[in-house]
């Protein structure tokens, strides 16, 4: 398990996002999804989540006198430990979700600004859901979700399949 601020360093961040889809990556690959950030920081954040048990080194192989590494996420230690979860302030909670929301308004508008953007045709949706659960019956919706989010991921891009960002957030509400 990681600490938050490990997690949520923004660089750190992007690299885990750009591998969200499970396919392992070289830095190389990883460079082509995220050309705007430096080579060198690239290199040292991946080397910050790699120490960190976050990125694990699938294959090392030589490539003109380099060594290129591929690397996949291990998303049981990509998650904030329990302890370091219980102990999270109000802010550390904001900073959290302020650092995820950011993502996804950074993938939206990257979406957008493609051409041609067509979010009806490209099955884009942003909805909200009132549920009245148990916390069991809300444990039991989160397991269903990850289950069936689980079992499409790691699937081959082809001709056909379309790289979709899913995202869902579960909080309690007064009204």
């Amino acid at each position: 398990m990681a600490s938050l601020d490990l997690l949520l360093h923004p660089v750190r961040l992007r690299i885990l996002r750009a591998l969200l889809d499970g396919h392992p990556s070289t830095t190389a690959e990883l460079r082509g999804r995220l050309p705007d950030i430096a080579p060198a920081t690239m290199y040292r954040h991946i080397a910050v989540l790699t120490a960190a048990g976050v990125l694990e080194v699938l294959e090392e192989k030589r490539v003109r006198g380099a060594v290129e590494r591929t690397y996949r996420v291990h998303w049981d230690r990509a998650e904030i430990d329990p302890a370091d979860r219980a102990a999270m302030t109000p802010d550390d909670h904001r900073r959290a979700f302020t650092a995820f929301t950011g993502g996804l308004l950074a993938d939206f508008d990257h979406y957008l600004t493609r051409e041609p953007a067509d979010p009806t045709a490209d099955g884009v949706t942003y909805q909200q859901a009132a549920l009245w659960l148990t916390d069991e019956e809300l444990a039991e919706l989160l397991t269903e979700v990850r289950t069936a989010v689980t079992a499409r991921q790691g699937r081959a891009p082809g001709p056909d399949r379309t790289r979709r960002m899913i995202s869902l957030i579960a909080m309690p509400s007064d009204g």
